[in-house]
């Protein structure tokens, strides 16, 4: 695979770096990332994830642009509303870069599509705002042996954490089982400032680089989390591996997905350890 001119000063900036460099581009380029939510944390991680050039991303999203998206959801703009998202995004990543192949899933994840979908993708980024969605990805992840990256969002504060197979405990291990219902106030009862969303979504977007450049210190078996109004970053050292992890443990008790109950309201953030 040979760079063009224009490819090679669209890329400049990573090619200079020592850890990147043409090799890494090339992975950049020939690598295939799953986005799935084309909100909040789904679109700075998109636009990053287009501009570095990676070459295949798949995002899944089954909503419609509306109005109170835009305070946050970047991706986006007013000219959108009432669109899909997916197509709205995949418009806007590719103005960013056209060398992407963009794939868009207007439909929601559940146990009958999920492992079909992700079949193809290198790495999973979880950019979704309900507690179901993201234990039926972790799930999917670990059966498949899909790396992914895990994050959440509410108010002024953001978590996240990568699962590599082999390489620390899967999602199911540090947070265990759903929630009960109504336990964790939503985004759209609490609140949550658009700029949180961008930045813990570009963090994704750089676990996501980092995994296919093969470089850097991934956040497995560590949680990161930020707390804006004081401006304090924090790394939390997670438990090893759970072998009693219903999932990904020595003997897993779930075997086949589930699909929990969706919550009334899609704007649920997950905030269980914030």
């Amino acid at each position: 695979m040979a760079f063009s001119p224009e490819e090679l000063e669209r890329y400049s900036r990573h090619i200079i770096l020592k850890e990147v460099g043409v090799k890494g581009q090339k992975k950049l380029c020939a690598a295939k990332v799953l986005i799935v939510g084309a909100g909040g944390l789904g679109a700075p991680a998109a636009l990053y994830l287009a501009a570095a050039g990676v070459g295949t991303i798949g995002i899944v999203d089954a909503d419609e642009v509306d109005l109170s998206n835009l305070q946050r959801q970047i991706i986006h703009g007013t000219s959108d509303l009432g669109r899909p998202k997916v197509e709205s995004a995949a418009d806007t990543m590719r103005d960013i870069n056209p060398h992407v192949t963009v794939k868009t899933y207007q439909e929601f994840l559940d146990s009958a599509n999920i492992m079909d979908i992700i079949a193809d993708y290198d790495f999973v980024i979880d950019g979704v705002d309900n507690f179901p969605t993201k234990f039926l990805i972790n799930d999917a992840c670990v059966m498949a042996g899909k790396p992914f990256v895990h994050a959440g969002i509410i108010r002024f504060k953001g978590q996240l954490m990568t699962y590599v197979p082999g390489q620390g405990p899967c999602y199911r291990c540090v947070f265990h089982d759903m929630p009960p219902k109504d336990a964790v106030p939503t985004c759209k009862q609490a609140g949550i400032i658009g700029a949180i969303a961008g930045i813990i979504g570009c963090l994704e977007a750089l676990e996501a680089i980092k995994y296919i450049c093969g470089i850097g210190e991934l956040l497995c078996g560590r949680l990161l989390t930020f707390d804006a109004l004081k401006g304090d970053f924090h790394t939390i050292k997670l438990p090893p591996r759970d072998p009693n992890c219903a999932v990904c443990g020595d003997h897993p008790t779930i075997t086949e997905l589930i699909d929990y109950e969706q919550p009334e309201c899609a704007d649920a953030q997950h905030g269980s350890a914030l």
